[in-house]
């Protein structure tokens, strides 16, 4: 029912207005579109959930009384801080994905062992956690030393303090920062197009150069990356008003 009241708003918009949405009318179209979201949703998720497990490992090894360790994760935010997210994403591809050994696809030919769904997921996972160590690491900074002083005289270890006690301070005061990291996170998944991963904008390119409705789809990109956007900030914001200590300002 739904769907043949969007096909007729469709077909209406473009007779009486020369407004082409054929995504609500074509069904191919629509079905391109709808898994370039999926595509994009996904990506966001996973990278999202990577990023922060790299961000909260980084910013707990930079305090380690290991001095290759320190200097390995330093290494690492400068690399990937200093350095442009296209250029990363081509450079896992292309120059680390063209030494790896191809595997059979079970019918006779051969295929990367990697496909590109997935270098898109390393790369940016590996991006934005540099960017959350730091974010992690300021946050850490910010507990009150007196605070992780009470805590060693109760005989927890280093690892206790910082899954009990540091951690859960540092991450109220971290969470603007690190909401405004996840989303240059989601936003900046457009540039999987660049290896031919069918995300949204991957999906948005295909439908506007067959259907040439390139101003429609635009618009459509536009505002559907703004509702994705709009949907992780609230959800972010709700998670800051739940962790919210009344009183507490480090």
């Amino acid at each position: 029912m739904i769907e043949t009241w969007l096909a007729e708003a469709g077909r209406a918009l473009q007779q009486r207005y020369g407004i082409n949405l054929s995504i609500l009318y074509d069904g191919y179209d629509t079905g391109r579109f709808v898994t370039g979201l999926v595509t994009t949703v996904e990506l966001s998720l996973i990278a999202i959930a990577l990023s922060m497990a790299i961000g909260l490992a980084g910013a707990f090894l930079v305090g380690s009384r290991h001095a290759p360790l320190r200097g390995a994760v330093r290494a690492y935010v400068q690399f990937f801080r200093n350095t442009p997210p296209l250029v990363q994403l081509y450079f896992f591809y292309f120059a680390v994905g063209s030494v790896l050994p191809s595997i059979s696809d079970g019918h006779g030919g051969q295929m990367p062992p990697i496909s590109s769904f997935a270098w898109a997921v390393i790369s940016l996972s590996l991006f934005a956690g540099a960017f959350n160590v730091e974010i992690f690491r300021a946050g850490i900074e910010a507990v009150p030393e007196t605070t992780v002083e009470a805590a060693e005289s109760l005989g927890y270890d280093r690892l206790q303090i910082y899954r009990h006690v540091t951690l859960p301070l540092a991450l109220r005061v971290s969470l603007p920062a690190l909401s405004n990291n996840l989303v240059n996170l989601v936003k900046t998944t457009s540039l999987a197009y660049a290896i031919g991963v069918p995300e949204l904008l991957y999906a948005t390119s295909q439908i506007f150069s067959e259907a040439l409705n390139v101003r429609e789809m635009m618009n459509v990109l536009l505002v559907s990356y703004f509702l994705l956007v709009g949907v992780l900030v609230w959800l972010m914001g709700r998670w800051e008003r739940a962790l919210r200590i009344p009183g507490y300002h480090p």
